[in-house]
């Protein structure tokens, strides 16, 4: 039976009755068709050695219903000495078509070594071609992004999390493959968990947006807002989007995206709700912010069960993201304010 509406947060089934494997993603439209594109986590364990099995293709036409295309990047299991070995720490596929070259650019964060990957192809499908194995933008360790292009003149442009301490906006140069110029800091001198990561820019009626969630591993926690009259800013923080919020952990989740709905103003935010097991809450959030901010401020004191709590809690390579869910809510506005409401579902056709 087709879907005609989206619910947030519980397990999202393919056109076949599988669980959709699409995480740290972007959605992509192209000749009436969305393509949603992510992290295949369908063999990522629990303290095992496999993190991404390549990166996955769905197309719908509703938003709703989406079709398993496979896999655009297909993982390695046998070349140890891949970019593509499951054991290496690939996230956050985007992509962007560049009109002057006909190529559409993918761009890959790997979290072991800190570094991006790009790629190309002549099709959204591929295959595609090894451009960058290993890109270290302006000499950085290179954390969550995203991609942009400016639809008027076609310059592209790169935001990125670097060093754990700082959020970096830049141009791309012509072919989208690299970076040009110099960057431009919107956030800096920052440390875990406020350091800013989940990286997402969008575009409304003119003003620039950069949503973000702080540095807390697989623990979700607050998001935050920043609006901008230009691409690379100056930005101004605007608070967390995520109205009546209990959870204080953006609805125990963590975007990875925002996209229109063509043909229309109405906006979504793609997330990811990592361990879906694992309940935020506003408590538990405070506790976390003391035990892991107490690594880079002594001053800050914790308990004993703040440590237990912290590391009984899912960090990094201690979660199992096979079954890891999606929580997609579409963003309304105050203003120029985004804000996020829950919904426990949701008609694309009618926000």
């Amino acid at each position: 039976m087709k879907k005609t509406t989206i619910t947030p947060g519980v397990p999202w089934l393919d056109t076949k009755g599988e669980r959709i494997q699409a995480h740290g993603a972007c959605v992509y439209f192209e000749d009436g068709v969305y393509y949603w594109i992510g992290e295949d986590k369908s063999h990522t364990r629990k303290k095992g050695k496999l993190w991404t099995w390549g990166v996955k293709l769905y197309s719908s036409s509703d938003l709703c219903n989406w079709t398993d295309e496979g896999h655009i990047i297909e993982p390695r299991p046998d070349d140890k000495k891949s970019v593509f070995h499951p054991n290496r720490r690939l996230d956050r596929p985007h992509i962007l078509k560049n009109e002057k070259t006909g190529k559409y650019v993918l761009w890959l964060k790997y979290c072991d070594k800190a570094h991006a990957t790009v790629l190309t192809a002549d099709s959204l499908r591929g295959p595609y071609t090894l451009i960058h194995e290993e890109l270290h933008p302006f000499g950085t360790k290179f954390g969550d992004f995203d991609l942009a292009k400016d639809e008027q003149t076609g310059q592209g442009y790169l935001f990125f999390e670097a060093d754990h301490d700082k959020v970096i906006g830049c141009k791309l140069t012509d072919d989208y493959c690299n970076v040009e110029g110099e960057p431009t800091y919107i956030y800096r001198n920052m440390k875990p968990p406020f350091t800013r990561e989940g990286i997402t820019h969008f575009v409304r009626n003119g003003k620039h947006y950069i949503l973000s969630s702080g540095m807390t591993g697989y623990v979700p926690n607050p998001s935050e807002s920043a609006v901008a009259d230009d691409f690379l800013g100056p930005y101004t923080v605007q608070g967390d989007p995520h109205v009546d919020d209990a959870s204080s952990a953006s609805f125990n989740s963590q975007i990875s995206g925002v996209f229109r709905i063509e043909g229309t103003d109405r906006f979504v935010a793609i997330a990811d709700r990592w361990v879906p097991g694992y309940v935020m809450t506003r408590e538990r959030y405070e506790i976390l912010l003391r035990a892991i901010s107490q690594h880079s401020d002594r001053s800050v004191k914790v308990s004993f069960r703040d440590m237990v709590t912290l590391m009984t809690s899912p960090m990094m390579g201690s979660a199992d993201t096979s079954i890891a869910d999606y929580v997609w809510l579409p963003i309304q506005w105050e203003g120029d304010m985004p804000q996020i409401r829950w919904r426990d579902s949701w008609d694309p056709t009618e926000v």
